[in-house]
């Protein structure tokens, strides 16, 4: 312990019974609290050895800027904030969007919040607190609606935002999307290919954006390729899937039964999978299966399953900086992006 109370080195970390502050930094460099303070924000006019130092005794002693002080003197949180449904897909889409943001928020200044929500409940309701708390200088939206009230609250109180999805309304603002409609096109081409006629769609939730692009390149696919719907029902990928395995049994034991079925959905392809072999169908004979995944998984337990990649953690990546982007004024209209189908190559092949 030195001379002014503090606990000096443990196993080679200097450490502090207080959080250490922009003073602790500059009694441990020599340098004034003003200096520590300017190479922190990698000002111009100190030198990189300095902001080395500096930086370096930061880090070690776990230096962390105080939110509350940032945002007293700046007005901003230094914060992002993911508003994210806990209704998402299970296989990695979670992990690999968030993993992409981060990535690129990681050099910088801000620290990425997320905010878990459920569409069951009033999907306003986290957009809102972020709002009125002040508690994050922008935000990451996802499940995008044609008419989003999230979108049209955030652009009315100004607060800068990005969604993952394209709303169809009256507002220009920062997205990134996957091209969907482009996705179930060339699923119909491959089935159709395939031999296949009697096609069924595994699609989203109606009340969502990316279920019209679906549509829309399934009808247009039928169309082009002369081949025929079978419905789904009311069945989702949004349905539970112990549900979408019971009615893919069901299905695949009607005489009117798919024998080409396209999924939206990653994780419902398994519950399709399981469903159609409890009918005694074999894939890849019987019917075939075109799925969209968010990651390489489901060519190794199936590798009959033609595969298309949805890069989440590039979205991530996207989002992330579109949403810097605009809060440092960039138009909107220069933030948009949509990433187009990839064909897995561990697909089988033709």
């Amino acid at each position: 312990m030195d001379d002014s109370g503090r606990s000096r080195t443990v196993g080679g970390r200097d450490t502090f019974r207080e959080r250490p502050t922009l003073k602790t930094i500059a009694y441990m460099t020599g340098l004034g609290i003003t200096t520590v303070s300017r190479a922190l924000k990698d000002a111009p006019d100190i030198g990189a050895e300095t902001k080395e130092r500096v930086r370096l005794i930061a880090n070690q002693l776990g230096y962390q800027p105080n939110r509350a002080g940032v945002r007293l003197r700046t007005g901003k949180t230094n914060v992002i904030a993911l508003v994210l449904s806990i209704d998402e897909e299970l296989m990695g889409f979670t992990s690999q969007l968030v993993h992409g943001i981060s990535e690129v928020l990681g050099g910088t200044q801000y620290h990425l919040v997320v905010t878990p929500h459920s569409f069951e409940k009033d999907p306003m309701v986290p957009v809102r607190y972020i709002l009125d708390t002040g508690s994050a200088d922008g935000v990451i939206i996802s499940r995008i609606e044609p008419e989003d009230p999230r979108v049209r609250l955030m652009t009315e109180r100004n607060l800068p935002f990005a969604t993952h999805g394209r709303s169809d309304m009256d507002i220009v603002h920062p997205y990134h999307d996957y091209d969907n409609e482009a996705y179930v096109y060339q699923a119909v081409k491959k089935l159709v290919e395939k031999g296949r006629r009697r096609i069924a769609l595994l699609a989203p939730l109606s009340r969502f954006s990316y279920y019209t692009h679906s549509r829309i390149g399934f009808e247009r696919g039928l169309a082009d390729f002369g081949a025929t719907e079978v419905p789904m029902g009311r069945v989702t990928s949004e349905t539970p899937l112990d549900e979408i395995r019971a009615h893919a049994e069901r299905l695949m034991g009607s005489a009117g039964r798919p024998d080409g079925i396209i999924s939206i959905s990653g994780s419902a392809t398994i519950a399709i999978v399981a469903g159609l072999e409890a009918a005694g169908r074999k894939l890849g004979d019987d019917v075939d299966l075109v799925s969209k995944q968010s990651a390489e998984f489901l060519n190794w337990i199936r590798p009959e399953i033609y595969t298309v990649n949805e890069d989440v953690r590039q979205a991530g990546r996207e989002l992330a900086k579109a949403l810097m982007a605009r809060i440092d004024g960039v138009a909107p209209e220069l933030l948009q992006s949509i990433a187009q189908p990839v064909w897995s190559k561990m697909a089988p092949k033709d």
